[in-house]
C-alpha cells in the first residue's frame, strides 16, 4: 500500500544484499523500484563471504586490540590485517581516523548504536523468507576455537563487554577433548572453545540471488551493466545516468554501492570515508560433514558449511575495491588455518574469491538521508553487511516513505 506523500518510485543503486533488501521493503510499502548495478546481483561483497547471520559477533572493528594488532602487522603481507605499502593519501587519512576511534569509548558507542540492528536482524530475514525469498537460513551455534585457554580470554572479555552494553549473547566455554566431539573439523591442537548460541548462517550468493528474484517477481527491473556516472535533480524527479548514457528517473534514489559509496556520496554531503576492507574466501572438501560454523579468532578466519563442503574466509586487506585477487592472501589464510583444522583437503580448493567489504572509521554504517532531497544512502557495514542488510533495508524504507527518521538510525546519519 502506497503511503500518501511518500515517493511512488525509487532507483536503488547496488544489487547486493543491502540494496536488494531496501528494494524489497520499499516494494512492501507500495513503491515502484528499479535496481541498477554495474556488475549484477551479488557482484560485490555479497557472494563469497562467510554467510554468518551472527548478531552475537556483529560488533565494530574499531576495538583497541585491533589497533595494537594492526600496528604490529601493518606491512606484513601474510598477516590477517594487511595494508600494502602505498602512497594513497586517502587511505592513510582513513587509517589515522580509524586509529583515533580505536578506544573503548568509541567502540562502546558503536556497539550501542548497532544494538537495534542486531536485535531485529534475524526477524527481518524471517520476514523475507516467509514472503517469497526461497533461500534457507540455518540455525546453528558458532564455535570459536583456540589453541590455548589463555587465547580465549580476550573473546570472553569482549563478550562480557557486549553483554554489559545491552546486547545479550549466550555463550558456553569448552576445553580439551570436548571440542573434537562437537566438531570433527577441530584439530587436536585446539584446546579451548567458546560456543555462541542463537546464531544462523546462509549460502550468501544463493540468498542474494533469491532475494533478487523475489524483487523481480514483485515487479521490479534489475538492470545489470549499468555503471552510474551521475544523479541529476530536476522538476521531473531524480535521474540516474549511466556512463553509457542510459538513464532512469524516479522520486527517490538509494545509494547502496558498498565500498564504492564515496564515489557518488561525497557530492551529497557524505563526509564519512568508506574504504574497502577486502576479504578472501575459497571452498575445500572435508572428510566428514561440517555441522556448524567455526571461528578461529587468533588468525581471523571464519569457516562455514557450504554446499556439502567448507567455505574458508578471512583477512582484512586495505586495497582498492577493484584490485585483482592476490593469491598470496589465500596462501596466508591456509597457512594460518591448517594447523587448527582436521580432515580438510586443502589441495582440492575451488571458488577462490575476493570481495570489498565497506569499512567506516567509527564502526557505524551509513544509513539515511543525504543533503540532496530524495537521495539516501545504505552502506558501510564492514564485515556485517549480510547480517544487517535486511534490517537496514526495512528501517531505511520506513524513513524514505514516511519522511521520518527512525530513532534507531540517528547514529548512522550519512552526513555526520
Amino acid at each position: 500500500m502506497h503511503i500518501d506523500g511518500g515517493p511512488r518510485s525509487a532507483v536503488v543503486i547496488g544489487a547486493g544484499v543491502v540494496g536488494l533488501s531496501t528494494a524489497w521493503f520499499l516494494q512492501e510499502r507500495g513503491v515502484d523500484v528499479t535496481v541498477v548495478d554495474r556488475g549484477g546481483v551479488a557482484a560485490g561483497a555479497s557472494w563469497g563471504n562467510a554467510g554468518w547471520l551472527s548478531p552475537g559477533l556483529a560488533i565494530p572493528l574499531n576495538e583497541p586490540g585491533v589497533l595494537r594488532y594492526g600496528l604490529s602487522s601493518l606491512l606484513n603481507p601474510n598477516a590477517p590485517l594487511h595494508v600494502p605499502a602505498t602512497p594513497d593519501p586517502g587511505l592513510w587519512a582513513f587509517l589515522t581516523r580509524f586509529a583515533l576511534n580505536c578506544s573503548w569509548k568509541s567502540w562502546g558507542q558503536a556497539v550501542r548504536a548497532n544494538i537495534p540492528l542486531n536485535d531485529e536482524c534475524l526477524e527481518a530475514f524471517d520476514v523475507l523468507t516467509s514472503n517469497g525469498v526461497e533461500a534457507a537460513t540455518i540455525d546453528a551455534p558458532i564455535m570459536a576455537a583456540f589453541e590455548t585457554e589463555r587465547q580465549a580470554v580476550g573473546l570472553l572479555h569482549e563478550l562480557r563487554r557486549i553483554n554489559e552494553s545491552g546486547l545479550k549473547i549466550e555463550y558456553t566455554a569448552f576445553k580439551g577433548d570436548e571440542l573434537g566431539k562437537l566438531l570433527p573439523q577441530i584439530s587436536p591442537r585446539v584446546r579451548a572453545g567458546i560456543r555462541l548460541e542463537g546464531q544462523r548462517y546462509i549460502d550468501p550468493g544463493e540468498f542474494t540471488h533469491s532475494l533478487g528474484r523475489a524483487v523481480t517477481a514483485r515487479g521490479a527491473e534489475i538492470r545489470s551493466g549499468f555503471d552510474v556516472a551521475d544523479v541529476r535533480t530536476g522538476t521531473g524527479g531524480l535521474t540516474v545516468v549511466s556512463s553509457a548514457g542510459d538513464s532512469v528517473t524516479a522520486d527517490a534514489v538509494v545509494l547502496a554501492t558498498g565500498a564504492w559509496l564515496n564515489r557518488l556520496g561525497k557530492a551529497w554531503g557524505v563526509r564519512v570515508p568508506v574504504r574497502a576492507g577486502r576479504g578472501y574466501s575459497f571452498t575445500v572438501p572435508t572428510k566428514e560433514p561440517v555441522p556448524a560454523p567455526i571461528y578461529l579468532p587468533a588468525v581471523r578466519v571464519a569457516c562455514t558449511p557450504y554446499q556439502g563442503k567448507l567455505r574458508v574466509a578471512g583477512t582484512m586487506e586495505f586495497r582498492g575495491p577493484d584490485h585483482p585477487l592476490v593469491r598470496r592472501r589465500i596462501d596466508a589464510i591456509i597457512k594460518s588455518a591448517e594447523p587448527l583444522l582436521a580432515g580438510v583437503d586443502w589441495d582440492a580448493m575451488t571458488d577462490l574469491w575476493v570481495g570489498p567489504r565497506p569499512v567506516t572509521p567509527d564502526g557505524r554504517p551509513l544509513i539515511g538521508a543525504t543533503n540532496v532531497p530524495g537521495v539516501f544512502v545504505a552502506g558501510g557495514h564492514g564485515m556485517w553487511g549480510i547480517t544487517q542488510g535486511p534490517i537496514t533495508g526495512r528501517m531505511l524504507a520506513e524513513q524514505i516513505t514516511t519522511g521520518k527518521q527512525p530513532a534507531a538510525l540517528r547514529a548512522f546519519d550519512p552526513t555526520r
